[in-house]
């Protein structure tokens, strides 16, 4: 048996970042875990985390979106960010929505929902955007090969920045079922903005 806290913030959002990576930061070393995966789109979340951990021995993994999610043939994180972030260690894994990816085009084409939107939808429901980020970032890095498959920090957000941290066991898309959330470090109470 153990105890951990749970950090619980009012409303999802940017303003949650800082505090988000100080727990999720903490948690690691206390728990002695060696990555952390994190979201992010335009390096913001990305540059805290670096800030925040250094001289921390960590593996840093930051996942981000597949080029052209926002412009044909451009990649979210500009040139100079991506640059940064692997001249500070960073990895970065670049990758389709697992969550979502081809099933997304099908449903704005033809309608209706598919089965792992309708996943993707009870994760962000239930438990906030921020969750099902941590989820999705978990299994794109497993798959990608940039974590193992043991406990990890987890750290996503709603909209930009950080907001949600969990402990996890993450699985690849082929077993998504075998993901574990063993513990969550802190989340929005509302789910809304």
């Amino acid at each position: 048996m153990m105890e951990e806290k749970i950090f619980y913030f009012d409303r999802p959002g940017k303003e949650n970042t800082e505090m988000t990576l100080k727990l999720a930061l903490e948690r690691a070393e206390r728990k002695k875990i060696d990555h952390v995966v994190f979201a992010s789109s335009t390096g913001y979340t990305a540059r805290k985390i670096i800030e925040m951990s250094e001289g921390k021995s960590l593996k840093l993994v930051c996942v981000t979106y597949h080029t052209g999610f926002y412009e044909e043939g451009r990649s979210s994180l500009d040139p100079e960010t991506e640059k940064f972030l692997i001249d500070n260690g960073v990895r970065i894994v670049r990758q389709s929505h697992i969550l979502s990816g081809v099933e997304r085009s099908i449903s704005r084409r033809l309608g209706g929902v598919s089965r792992v939107e309708a996943i993707a939808e009870a994760l962000r429901s239930l438990f906030g955007h921020g969750l099902k980020v941590c989820v999705e970032i978990a299994i794109m890095a497993a798959d990608s090969g940039a974590i193992p498959i043991e406990e990890v920090i987890a750290v996503g957000g709603t909209g930009r920045g950080a907001d949600t941290a969990v402990v996890l066991r993450p699985a690849h898309m082929n077993s998504f079922f075998n993901l574990e959330i063993r513990e969550i470090i802190c989340m929005p109470r509302s789910k809304r903005r």
